[in-house]
């Protein structure tokens, strides 16, 4: 499997079971903390009210500094026939920048047992038009100075190395930018 199956969809009751079942084997949607047990125990609690707030636009949102205002975006889920991750797209509207705070306009994280087969390098090219759909005309995302795996997707992707950026701890981030096309208008 490469990824061509691939799709993102919308966090759905239908997929939530195997959500459930990812966050219990210990994968976790967060590739900064591991979040799996925080998030299995609020889904347990109320599934209907952990679906709302993982699609709502308002409000916080835990990161390893602490609670931040959560930013406008787009959260799917990667499905190939079952669940398989998530991704998503973090931004300021009317503007490319983003807050310090926010580690660039796209995340994502596979499950450990679908790793290797092209979902994150499909996935994020699926998720690059709908960045251009909220306006954007490039995103940023950084990834690990050691995370060879994640420079590839995101090289992949048409992304080209931008700078290194200091994070708190120690840890040094790379910053790639990719440009987004503008959209083909119809003949």
């Amino acid at each position: 499997m490469n990824g061509d199956r691939l799709r993102l969809r919308l966090p759905c009751r239908e997929l939530l079971p195997q959500y459930e079942a990812a966050l219990a084997a210990g994968w976790s949607p967060d590739t900064e903390r591991d979040a799996s047990a925080e998030q299995l125990a609020r889904l347990r609690r109320d599934p209907v009210e952990f679906l709302a707030d993982l699609t709502r636009r308002d409000g916080s949102i835990g990161s390893a500094a602490g609670a931040m205002p959560r930013l406008p975006g787009r959260v799917f889920w990667l499905d190939d026939g079952e669940f398989c991750g998530l991704i998503n797209l973090r931004y300021m509207p009317g503007s490319e920048l983003l807050p310090d705070h926010a580690s660039g306009h796209i995340g994502y994280a596979v499950v450990p047992w679908k790793r290797r087969r092209g979902y994150a390098t499909r996935a994020l090219a699926l998720m690059l038009p709908v960045a251009r759909d909220v306006g954007l005309g490039h995103v940023e995302i950084t990834c690990d100075e050691d995370n060879d795996a994640s420079r590839r997707v995101i090289a992949n992707n048409g992304g080209m190395l931008a700078g290194r950026r200091a994070e708190p701890g120690g840890k040094t981030k790379l910053v790639f930018r990719i440009a987004l096309a503008p959209p083909v208008a119809p003949p």
